[in-house]
């Protein structure tokens, strides 16, 4: 073995990124850039003097920084993609480069406000800097709902660096339980890393290829007992084929620009709802909503499929011991909406029918095993795929595998504070891409919950209106199960 002094890039956590959060990197396109992110509001009543200032958010979040390590890290690609990349301490990080601010025109609007959140959605991430951005966005004056004076956050980190589970407790990292609370300081210094020389990167990719055949090898000896459990599930509990996912607006070639619209829900009422269906889950109540919103928003254009819609819909995969840890550990499955069935509360009683389905699906194979595989994904091969894929529309021209994507974040139940502001309500965003269009991002807090549409503007021009049906979706289902209005 080489000794480590002679390469001392190699010295110290230098983290390379697993495959599966490289698969990020390799599938953006300039239409689809791959971060995820969210649309946090703040009451700056609770702050001292009732004001927040932009230089005391600046302060705020440089005391935090060594609560995250995704703040300040940054990628050093490995040449021609013979690996995956690997994460190191910018030495050049620009605190002041990733935290923006900006404000709305007069009125200050819901509509204003969207419109704006989406613009920042759609720009790609620089990938040279550390994978994130905050714009702070003033002048919500006539946003309905918010205590006078509430300023937005909108953040948005690539998905290489976090998932919903991760970036749920990045947030915990920056937020407080009370406005006064002290940020406690760093164990130890910051210390930013050197960049690997071309040989330190040599080094390291021979010695990981290298072992790859082993690793290949156990896991292919873990999918054969999955794969034969799988297939005694499949045939004692046959389930609508993959094949009969349906074409529509959504699963087509995107474009570059994004639309972003959500509406709050009662938490409690969720809850309420999906009591009235035995085994049924907060997640399956979400799914029937989201799925009576694309029929009716579909059925008004006379292009409701007659099958189903499905969605896809991820899996944490992630241990205890991997709690407060970033990047992805996340797996995913296919669930029907039911957009086929008129009847909420029938709709509902089937969403729960099929999720217990494929729970024992995905329980037979083993959701991390299908995680695990990702990491043999070679670079150069991925990139090629996902170029050959945008340049030739192949969207348009095969069956899709899903037709919207359904992602479901617990959140805390109590106040958040940031920088002595009150979080009042919170909106995730996500990345949509070639064939799938539309993607819903579910956030709980503090007794709502957010249902938020991210399409693609061309396919959802008028994200208002889709905002209207997942409301009325949800009036639908608790009319069905609760009764009254």
């Amino acid at each position: 073995m080489l000794p480590r002094r002679l390469f001392p890039g190699l010295e110290g956590p230098v983290q390379q990124l697993s495959g599966l959060d490289a698969s990020f990197l390799y599938f953006e396109t300039p239409n689809a850039p791959l971060h995820i992110g969210g649309l946090a509001i703040y009451d700056q009543s609770t702050a001292p003097g009732g004001i927040v200032t932009f230089k005391s958010i600046l302060q705020n979040v440089e005391q935090r920084l060594h609560r995250a390590r995704c703040f300040r890290q940054k990628l050093v690609e490995v040449p021609f993609d013979l690996d995956h990349p690997y994460w190191i301490e910018d030495a050049d990080f620009d605190l002041e480069y990733h935290l923006r601010h900006i404000a709305l025109p007069k009125p200050g609007d819901w509509r204003q406000l969207c419109i704006q959140v989406a613009r920042l959605h759609s720009r790609p991430l620089d990938l040279t800097r550390p994978l994130w951005e905050m714009t702070v966005i003033e002048g919500l004056d006539h946003v309905p709902g918010l205590p006078a004076g509430s300023f937005g956050v909108v953040t948005k980190i690539h998905h290489a660096a976090i998932d919903g589970v991760s970036g749920s407790e990045l947030a915990a990292a920056i937020h407080d339980l009370e406005p006064e609370a002290k940020v406690p300081p760093p164990k130890r210094p910051w210390r930013p890393d050197p960049v690997p020389t071309l040989l330190e990167l040599g080094v390291r990719t021979t010695l990981h290829n290298l072992r790859s055949p082993f690793r290949i090898a156990r896991l292919v000896g873990r999918s054969v007992p999955a794969i034969q459990r799988w297939r005694q599930q499949r045939a004692a509990r046959p389930s609508e084929a993959a094949d009969e996912v349906p074409r529509t607006r959504f699963n087509g070639v995107v474009s570059p620009h994004r639309v972003v619209e959500g509406r709050r829900f009662s938490l409690r009422e969720i809850r309420e709802i999906k009591k009235t269906v035995a085994g049924a889950t907060v997640n399956d109540a979400v799914i029937a909503i989201c799925g009576g919103a694309l029929r009716r928003y579909l059925a008004a254009r006379d292009e409701l499929p007659e099958q189903t819609l499905w969605a896809m819909t991820p899996i944490s995969v992630r241990a205890a011991n991997e709690r407060g840890a970033a990047g992805n550990q996340v797996s995913a499955t296919t669930m029907a909406v039911r957009s086929d069935v008129a009847d909420p509360a029938e709709r509902l009683a089937l969403v729960t029918e099929g999720s217990q389905r494929s729970k024992e699906l995905s329980e037979a194979i083993g959701a991390r095993l299908l995680t695990d595989y990702t990491q043999f994904i070679p670079g150069s091969l991925a990139g090629l795929a996902a170029r050959v894929y945008t340049r030739f529309g192949i969207a348009n021209r095969i069956r899709p595998f899903c037709n919207t994507v359904i992602t479901n974040v617990p959140g805390p139940q109590v106040d958040l504070y940031w920088n002595r502001a009150r979080m009042v309500a919170n909106y995730g965003l996500g990345p949509v891409m070639d064939g799938m269009g539309i993607i819903h991002a579910v956030f709980s807090y503090c007794g709502e919950l957010t249902i938020t549409a991210t399409a693609c503007r061309e396919m959802l021009p008028d994200p208002a209106v889709y905002a209207e049906c997942l409301e009325a979706s949800f009036a639908e289902l608790r009319a069905a199960t609760l009764g009254g209005d």
